[in-house]
């Protein structure tokens, strides 16, 4: 459900504010790293696959790893899942994460001639993809307008009061109706960098916060 304030929350300038807020942290989310190194859409499809579950420093090293041995869809479906489940260790689930990787390197290669497709439809055919990782794919290797839900994107989207949504799909419905289309790809970098640093689960940086007017502190109950 989009709230009365979501249909006039003041999107523009909170992008402006964000921004300036994003150039003082000293982190950038992962796939946004592998991103700006290239923006390969292979790359950037197996690390946002990788890093869910997984703190991004962890998946960080894991990729570096398994990038130095397998690159191309043509070597990593070349690689058997024992090694690529020896490559991907410790990120969450790398045992249910390796065969899916061999997988969707061989789905490039038989049915797309190993070039990975622009489209959120196509991507969740590939084992392993949800709305999520295909939305992140969609606009950071291609820059079509996505917006990719999160844990941090759908907990702080309903903490400002804009949306109240149960489902991180109902958040990407919601936000489809309300935000601009030329904030899709940076809501999600902005606001995983602002979940990470400043607005936590619990007991988040209220007093740190530099969008603090723009939120109507939904649900918090301890801040520091």
């Amino acid at each position: 459900m989009i709230t009365s304030y979501g249909k006039t929350f003041p999107f523009n300038q909170f992008m402006k504010v964000m921004e300036k807020a994003y150039e003082s942290y000293d982190n950038i989310p992962l796939v946004t790293l592998v991103a700006i190194s290239g923006r390969d859409p292979f790359k950037i499809l197996i690390s946002a696959m990788l890093s869910a579950r997984t703190k991004d420093e962890t998946t960080i090293v894991v990729t570096k790893r398994l990038f130095k041995v397998a690159g191309t869809a043509e070597k990593m479906s070349a690689l058997s899942v024992d090694r690529i489940k020896k490559l991907i260790y410790p990120v969450g689930f790398y045992i249910t994460k390796a065969p899916r990787v061999k997988a969707i390197a061989e789905k490039l290669i038989k049915e797309y001639d190993s070039i990975v497709p622009d489209s959120v439809e196509e991507l969740l055919k590939f084992p392993g993809v949800g709305r999520k990782t295909a939305n992140l794919v969609v606009g950071e290797a291609f820059k079509k307008p996505a917006i990719c839900v999160d844990t941090h994107v759908h907990r702080i989207s309903n903490r400002f009061g804009i949306i109240t949504t149960k489902t991180p799909h109902k958040t990407e419905l919601a936000l489809a109706e309300i935000l601009p289309k030329k904030h899709w790809i940076l809501y999600n970098t902005y606001l995983v960098s602002h979940g990470q640093m400043i607005c936590n689960p619990i007991s988040p940086w209220c007093s740190k916060c530099q969008i603090r007017k723009f939120c109507k502190r939904k649900e918090v109950k301890k801040s520091r």
